[in-house]
């Protein structure tokens, strides 16, 4: 798993050939109140039950609050065959913080 900081992830989007699929897996609420766009909602606890409908080699970036979810999720992906997966360390309150200052903070 590779971890990258808001900006790095920014530069990512910018120069990826194929969009990667943008996984936040914070709750239902929290989506509401901030999200990148082009995400998908998946909460951390679903993430078993929808997983095999994806390919074990696309690019997925995993999103939570700060960082800590979406690194657990991201290491459950690798456990499970996942082979290009990406924690945004820090997550949306960073991503907030650092690129986009406009998103609300929670």
């Amino acid at each position: 798993m590779r971890h990258l900081r808001p900006r790095e992830l920014q530069q990512h989007l910018e120069q990826a050939k194929e969009s990667p699929l943008l996984l936040d897996v914070r709750e239902p609420w929290e989506y509401q109140t901030v999200r990148l766009e082009g995400s998908v909602l998946v909460p951390m606890r679903t993430v078993p039950t929808v997983m095999d409908a994806w390919a074990h080699e696309r690019q997925i970036v995993v999103i939570c609050h700060h960082g800590v979810r979406s690194q657990q999720v991201a290491h459950y992906l690798e456990m499970n065959g996942f082979t290009d997966v990406i924690n945004l360390s820090g997550g949306i309150d960073a991503w907030a913080r650092e690129v986009d200052p406009s998103m609300p903070l929670y």
